[in-house]
């Protein structure tokens, strides 16, 4: 790994445990409003978010709890960063009987940045950049 990937991982990784953070201590909603408070209204490329889902996946399992959302906040915070926007999908998995199981994937110009793949999931919501 060279040094500015390595770097970038950091920055990932310190991004990923203040997200988790976060969401332990407040409320989605104000942790999603302070992830979404920065000004991103560009498309990233795609090799953008290649590089971004790898850093924020490989972060993630160095941080205990570190959910698909806590994975997805993270992606969109650190691509508004970069002025680039995107959504947090959020959907629950069709069929599953009495437990609900809900997943949270990172979108960003129609294409899926983290979360894997859609299939088996009803919409529910989709939270962007502002």
């Amino acid at each position: 790994m060279s040094g500015s990937e390595a770097f970038f991982l950091c920055r990932c990784l310190l991004v990923v445990v203040t997200v988790r953070l976060g969401l332990t201590l407040f409320s989605y909603n104000r942790v999603r409003g302070v992830v979404t408070r920065l000004n991103a209204r560009q498309c990233a490329s795609m090799g953008e978010l290649r590089l971004f889902a790898w850093g924020v996946a490989a972060a993630a399992r160095f941080v205990p709890g570190a959910t698909c959302l806590t994975q997805a906040l993270s992606g969109q915070y650190l691509l508004a960063r970069k002025g680039n926007a995107s959504n947090i999908r959020i959907g629950i998995e069709r069929g599953t009987g009495e437990q609900l199981k809900a997943h949270a994937w990172l979108v960003s110009d129609n294409q899926i940045v983290l979360g894997g793949s859609i299939d088996g999931f009803a919409h529910l919501v989709d939270h962007g950049s502002r």
